[in-house]
């Protein structure tokens, strides 16, 4: 029960990457992965301090699981197939089915059950994306995107990944095309794209998201020594640390990513100002990485010239600023 003819690839970022071997392995050959992140519309930014992810407040730098595979289907007139489940054994027969039709299946489940993944990436992250194509026995054949091979996994172990407990749960949600159909061309899904990341980025409702969500975030942080004990304020921060850098693959909270998608859209759509706009955002990724770096020094505490939360929080201030600048200019554009 092997799909012989599918091919693994590697890629930036979990969903974004499932999606773009789902999508070749269905006869769209044209796409890159800085496409689909794009015309998917994954870049976002959200700060929820009453969402708790593991006693920590939740704070987002990607749109919601689940929506760049939906988006960039419904752009490219892909039918898709998305499936949940109350429990576990029939999620785990339904994905047999799947497979059993020569059908590779992209999944959500938690980092932290994937033992595939070395001990420090193991954490309780419900929102992992990676395909199955085939199963051997008791253990099933798994192409996780930011895996540089194909990998296998024990079926109870899957069935844990998929059905783990937390927000947001997975429940052993999988999602796969059934049929492709005309949809919108590449040139029109590009710029929808870049519309609806504007919207998300501008108009989003304030405090929490968009640029609004960064500055907000930058009062959070700056208020952490007056409302934290030490050693909780350092927990915080590790976790917008972690957010941005190591689940926001490529580092920079996408941002590298999409300047990416930016300069593959200058030449798709001979627009030599996205050009010099992907130039733009990856100035900012940079500065995002330089507040991460900033924050891991306060975060560790050492000695020396440090920067304080009060500073940390201005910089965010700064980083909201460019980024509504950005985003103004990026949908006057369009």
């Amino acid at each position: 029960m092997i799909i012989d003819n599918f091919k693994h690839q590697q890629s930036a970022h979990c969903e974004s990457g499932v999606t773009l071997s789902l999508l070749n392995h269905y006869g769209l050959p044209a796409l890159t992965e800085p496409l689909v992140f794009g015309i998917g519309a994954g870049l976002f930014f959200g700060h929820l301090p009453f969402v708790k992810v593991n006693g920590v407040p939740g704070t987002t730098f990607r749109i919601w699981p689940g929506y760049i595979f939906k988006r960039v289907c419904s752009e490219l007139g892909v039918k898709m197939q998305v499936q949940s489940f109350s429990r576990p054994e029939k999620g785990m027969a339904a994905l047999d089915e799947a497979l059993q039709r020569q059908q590779p299946v992209g999944m959500q489940s938690s980092v932290y059950f994937l033992n595939y993944f070395p001990p420090a990436w193991r954490f309780h992250f419900n929102a992992h994306n990676l395909i199955a194509y085939g199963k051997d026995g008791n253990e099933y054949l798994i192409s996780d995107p930011v895996m540089e091979s194909i990998t296998r996994i024990p079926s109870d172990e899957l069935q844990k990944a998929r059905f783990a407990k937390g927000f947001p749960a997975p429940n052993g949600k999988m999602y796969f095309p059934v049929q492709t159909g005309k949809g919108h061309s590449i040139e029109t899904a590009i710029q929808n794209g870049m519309k609806k990341t504007c919207f998300f980025m501008l108009k989003s409702p304030p405090p929490f998201f968009g640029h609004h969500g960064i500055r907000f975030l930058g009062k959070k942080v700056a208020a952490y020594p007056q409302k934290l004990e030490p050693r909780k304020a350092a927990l915080f921060l590790g976790n917008i640390i972690r957010m941005q850098e190591e689940i926001g693959t490529g580092g920079g909270g996408f941002r590298f990513l999409y300047a990416a998608f930016l300069q593959e859209a200058a030449t798709i759509l001979n627009r030599p100002d996205l050009q010099e706009l992907s130039q733009e955002m990856t100035v900012i990724g940079d500065t995002w990485r330089n507040f991460a770096y900033a924050a891991a020094r306060v975060m560790k505490d050492r000695t020396g010239n440090l920067s304080t939360y009060q500073e940390l929080g201005g910089m965010l201030g700064n980083l909201a600023d460019l980024e509504k600048d950005f985003f103004t200019r990026l949908k006057k554009t369009l």
